[in-house]
């Protein structure tokens, strides 16, 4: 399933979710599958492609009221790298953990 930008894995709104942010979509699919096989039991997984589609997947979150436990974010994106993208990210959910 594709909403603006973000592929959300599973659709399963009672599991947090893990939202991972790579521009390389080749990554963005191993990162999200490797996530999947560890954690894809008991979390959602929601990859994104850009610090921008990132964001809106997280203000969409938030507004059906969805958990959010784990953002992962690659540092080198053009626009907006991790640590900016997190930044920004913490606004929306300033309880998930964050990793760069």
């Amino acid at each position: 399933m594709r909403e603006r930008g973000a592929v959300v894995t599973d659709q399963d709104p009672q599991r947090a979710a893990i939202l991972t942010v790579d521009d390389d979509p080749g990554v963005s699919r191993a990162v999200a599958r490797d996530l999947r096989r560890r954690y894809g039991e008991g979390h959602r997984i929601v990859r994104a492609e850009s610090g921008a589609a990132g964001l809106d997947a997280l203000r969409q979150m938030k507004l059906r009221g969805d958990v959010v436990a784990v953002i992962l974010a690659d540092y080198r994106m053009p626009e907006m790298n991790g640590i900016e993208f997190l930044e920004q990210a913490m606004d929306v959910y300033p309880g998930a953990r964050r990793a760069c």
